[in-house]
Order: structure tokens, then sequence, then C-alpha cells
């Protein structure tokens, strides 16, 4: 495949590790609106953390005009002549929980600014089917003056990448891969399989890609809800939820979910996305929604759990100082979107407790900036009516949290990976 220079359009989670990935065998430049991103990156560092300082350092270039390795850029003009684009950027949900679309739009309009006959755009955002052709490819045509499928094309291929994930790293997540025609499938197809070591799967449309990739976590969202709904039963009933599913998961067949907080930019977006769609089909998809409905409710359900055990000992609920382990959306890493400890914060707040949130992964800044929460990087030298475990975050399972405790406090566990007693879990 020769001749190929690849525009990354977005440098966060996704775009950040596969262009890095691209850019040991191709010409890359990575195009970010975000002055300080691009600041960051070219100075060998990744705040994301997904692509270790020392393996970002081996692939940056100091020139767009390279035969391999990795230009970072907010210029236009630096993506003016690479001949495919990739699109990486966020697709979000509003206050409502309807998809929202505008990076979307935006990176279109970046891309069909320099968009030329016979370049291929490929996007990897989470989308509803249908997005990539009756949404952005009339940007690009609106933008660039040219003919879809005659003078450029598109193709749509699903990002997987799991943040914080070290070991399932883009190079070794089955990639699916599609295209506007029969022929741009093959060469998107190629294209990934060139860098892809666990392989590809060319689907035979695009409409095909995008709906697989937003099922996906549909399904996975589902299967949590139903494990977090049998968490309220049994709870009821005083049973052990996960000694039942423990029980249950030595059947052979046994899918094994655990309860807990649904969030991030993909298990907790995507299924809205899929609803919108189909609703717009005048279909309402009872069981997809249930699923959101639960998951969506389960902050607010452990801070009355919480608030709960400290009644039954006759504690204090207003101005109790409740410590809460972790704030970004999973263990080990420094993503906040779309995280669902911010609800059991702000309902333990609506109690009236004092409440302090300890992460050491996540940036003071960002989580300011995202969630409007003031938030420590150390732990502080106090003791807590009640302490929280929201987030699974490694430098916590060291900690003797009963230490931290007042006499008879509480201590809940949302993951369930304490090896101590705890009150309370899901």
């Amino acid at each position: 495949m020769k001749d190929i220079k690849i525009a990354v359009i977005g440098l966060g989670y996704v775009g950040l590790p596969l262009a890095r990935l691209f850019a040991t065998k191709y010409p890359v430049v990575g195009f970010d609106i975000n002055e300080e991103r691009i600041k960051e990156l070219r100075s060998g560092t990744d705040s994301t953390l997904e692509v270790a300082d020392d393996v970002l350092k081996k692939v940056l270039s100091e020139s767009p005009k390279m035969e391999t390795g990795l230009f970072c850029s907010n210029q236009l003009e630096d993506i003016s002549d690479c001949n495919y684009y990739v699109v990486t950027v966020p697709t979000p949900v509003d206050s409502t929980n309807r998809p929202i679309l505008t990076p979307l739009y935006k990176s279109s309009e970046t891309v069909g600014k320099v968009l030329k006959k016979g370049d291929v755009v490929i996007y990897e955002s989470t989308v509803y089917p249908g997005v990539t052709e009756e949404e952005c490819v009339p940007v690009l045509e609106k933008i660039s003056g040219l003919k879809f499928n005659e003078d450029f094309f598109v193709g749509y291929s699903p990002e997987r990448i799991n943040p914080g994930d070290k070991e399932h790293t883009v190079d070794k997540i089955l990639k699916v891969t599609s295209g506007s025609t029969p022929e741009i499938g093959k060469k998107v197809d190629q294209l990934y399989a060139s860098v892809i070591t666990a392989g590809t799967h060319l689907a035979p449309t695009i409409k095909v890609a995008e709906a697989a990739k937003v099922i996906e976590n549909s399904q996975r969202d589902i299967n949590i809800a139903f494990v977090n709904e049998l968490a309220k039963i049994f709870n009821l009933m005083s049973i052990d939820t996960s000694a039942v599913l423990e029980a249950a998961g030595t059947k052979w067949n046994f899918l094994p979910f655990r309860p807990g907080l649904v969030g991030g930019h993909c298990i907790g977006v995507d299924p809205y996305y899929l609803a919108q769609k189909a609703q717009a089909f005048g279909y309402h998809p009872e069981i997809i929604l249930a699923g959101r409905r639960m998951n969506d409710g389960m902050g607010k359900y452990v801070a009355s759990e919480i608030v709960k055990l400290m009644v039954q000992r006759d504690m204090k609920i207003k101005g109790a100082d409740i410590l809460i382990l972790g704030i970004t959306f999973k263990e080990n890493c420094p993503d906040v979107r779309n995280t669902k400890a911010i609800d059991v914060i702000n309902s333990l707040k609506a109690y009236g407790s004092q409440v302090t949130v300890f992460d050491p992964w996540a940036s003071k800044e960002e989580v300011k900036k995202e969630l409007g929460l003031d938030i420590v990087n150390a732990l502080p030298n106090k003791k807590y009516a009640a302490i929280v475990l929201a987030v699974s975050h490694r430098q916590f399972l060291d900690i003797d949290l009963r230490n931290l405790l007042d006499q008879g406090g509480i201590l809940y566990d949302v993951k369930n990976v304490l090896t101590c007693e705890v009150d309370g879990k899901l």
C-alpha cells in the first residue's frame, strides 16, 4: 500500500492510540483543535495515559513531511496533502439523552476544506445507523464541492478502544471495517489489516458496521442492568448477590456480568443513539431504554442504601463527613467522561452530607471543568462517618480503609472488590 498519508482527526482516547499505531508504517498527521493538547503531545506526553511517553516519542516527527511517523498539529494546511482522513471525535448525548452530532459536523467541515479527488474519509465515532452517509457525507459534499462516490469516498470502522486497558490495545482488538463501495471497503479493510494484528472483519455496508458497533455496548448495558436489578432484589432479601452470581456462574453458559455504576463514553451513551434512530422509525425500544433507566438510577440507589445504613446506626446524615474513593468512570484510568460516580456524590450532597472525593488518577482541572467538582489527589488525614469505594483503582486496595472510619462508621463497596468486611455492597 504505497503513497498513503493519513490524517487522524481528534487526538483523544481513541485517536491518539490509532494515530500512533498507523505511524509505525505510514506518514500520519494527528490533527486536534485543542492547542494545549498539541503542545503536550509534541513534548512527548499523553495525559490520557493511553500511549506511554517512550512509545509516543518513538514515532513523533518534527515535520509533516516524513516517510513514517506522527506529526501533531492544529493547522489545517498540515493535513491538506493527506489522502486518508480518519475521524475519531466523541459523540456524546445532551442532558435529555439526545445524540449530539456537532463534533462530527465540525470535523466533517474541517475535512471538507482539504478534501481532494480520490480521497477516503473514514469515521470511527460511535453513531446510529445512517449517520455517516446521511449526516456526514452531505457536509463533506457541501464544503468540498465534490461528489460522493465519484470524487471522494467514505468508510466506517467503529472504534473498540477500552480506556486504561493495557492488554487489549488497539492493535489487539479485531476491527470491523466497511466502505461506501465494495472496492473502497476492501481498501479500508486492507489499511487497517496492515496494522491490526488481531485481524479485521469487512462488513457488507457502512450501515451494518454502524449498527454492529452500537449494539455491542447496548447488549452489555442490558446485561449489567439485569444484574443491577438482581442486586436490588437480593439486597431486600438479605442475600449476598456476589455469592449468587458465583454459584450461577458454575454453569458453562452463564454470562459473568457484575452489578455496578455504568458510565463512560460508550456503554452509558450508545444505547441512546440506537433508541433515537428506532424512535425516528416509529418504534419505541422497551428493553434498551429499560436497561438505561435501571443503570442511570444506580448512583441514587447507592446513595440511598448508604443513608439507610447510617440511619440504622443512628448516625447523623446532615453534615456527616463522607469519603468517596474514585471519580473516573472506570478503574486505573483518568477518564471522567459520563462517570456515574458523580450521581452518588450529588445524591449524598442532597442529603446534606459533606462529601470529599479522593482520586489519584483524575486531573483536578479536568474534573472541575467537566463536572464542576473539587477533588483531592492525596488521601486526607482524617476520619469519616462513611467511606464509599466507587472506583476500584489499584491504589485503593492497599489502604486499610477501616482505620479511616469513625467508630461504627459505614464502609460501602460499590465494586465488590474489598477483602475486608464491609457494611454494604451491590
